[in-house]
């Protein structure tokens, strides 16, 4: 029978007892390990909320342990987690995630099903989305990890594979990214990475309504994978390329506009606003458009695409020259 860890990296959110409660009532062989790697900074007095979900887990119970993290993000906590399996092959699950029915008996099925020189088995991930109305925003780009390819949402990789890659890159300190750079260089090494039939549901968790200028730090984390797979990246990744050409454009000419209009040349400054309203404004309108158009949703698309350029270009200059000189993750894990 083929034996497999299941490790997931948390901030014990309140999405944490479901994951796990899915996981102890799904059917099949059931995992030689669960991994809980607690990434909080500081673990608040009291009681707490980690105790509860492990509640969860029933006879599953013995068979987890729990790690501390350090707060040092979900790539670091991933290689925490590995550090302490022994199963050859080991599952990654976000805490957020509530797995299938069947999952356990279908990723057995799948790793069964994997040839040698296959690294990875991807799960088939699905976000529900709301019914009678448009999805916004948020909930747009959460269904866009159905599409995502080796999101570590539902990942299972050999443990040999992960070693000898030196893992996850720990540069990647936020949740984006560090599963295409470990798949481009397991890839590099000549493994395969397939895709299962196992199925993860991922509901769509609630988040402010500025969240989308939160995400635009992963524009540095760009930067570091353009430095890493040099700049064909996101086709060797098959990843959307994005806007921040646009955004560059756009903040040149709010810039430009500014400063020609300080140094008291109106016709040009004139010229680059109506280039940077008209790029605001198309970006707003691609936003607005397939959304749900209440008055909420519109003022936050209308503020948002504002200020999302600016930020996204900020993210991603300043992820350039923070990783300008960066070498490749096996050196820095040595």
């Amino acid at each position: 029978m083929t034996s497999y860890a299941v490790v997931i990296p948390t901030l014990v959110r309140d999405t944490l007892a479901d994951c796990l409660a899915a996981l102890a009532a799904a059917n099949g062989p059931r995992p030689d390990q669960i991994v809980l790697v607690d990434d909080r900074p500081e673990v608040p007095p009291g009681p707490d909320a980690l105790g509860h979900a492990l509640s969860v887990l029933g006879h599953l119970r013995e068979r987890t342990t729990v790690r501390a993290g350090g707060g040092r993000g979900p790539a670091a906590a991933r290689n925490t987690g590995v550090r302490a399996v022994t199963a050859p092959w080991v599952a990654f699950l976000d805490d957020d995630v509530q797995v299938g029915p069947h999952w356990c008996a279908e990723l057995v099925r799948d790793l069964k099903e994997a040839s040698p020189d296959t690294a990875g088995v991807q799960g088939v991930i699905t976000v529900p989305l709301p019914e009678g109305r448009r999805p916004n925003d948020w909930e747009r780009g959460t269904a866009g990890l159905s599409r995502a390819r080796w999101i570590t949402a539902d990942m299972a990789y050999r443990t040999d594979a992960l070693k000898e890659a030196g893992g996850f890159d720990e540069r990647f300190r936020r949740p984006y990214r560090e599963d295409a750079d470990l798949a481009l260089r397991l890839l590099d090494a000549g493994w395969r990475i397939r895709r299962g039939r196992r199925t993860t549901l991922h509901p769509v968790r609630p988040a402010s309504r500025w969240a989308s200028l939160s995400r635009q730090r992963g524009h540095a984390d760009d930067a570091l994978m353009r430095r890493l797979h040099g700049p064909d990246w996101w086709d060797k990744a098959v990843a959307p390329r994005g806007r921040i050409r646009r955004h560059a454009t756009i903040t040149a000419a709010g810039a430009a506009a500014c400063v020609l209009r300080a140094t008291g040349h109106r016709r040009a400054a004139r010229v680059c606003a109506l280039g940077w309203a008209a790029g605001t404004a198309e970006f707003a309108r691609s936003r607005i458009v397939p959304g749900p158009r209440t008055r909420e949703e519109v003022t936050t698309m209308l503020v948002t695409s504002v200020v999302i350029p600016p930020a996204a270009t900020w993210h991603r200059l300043a992820g350039a020259w923070r990783h300008r000189n960066a070498p490749a993750w096996q050196e820095t894990a040595r």
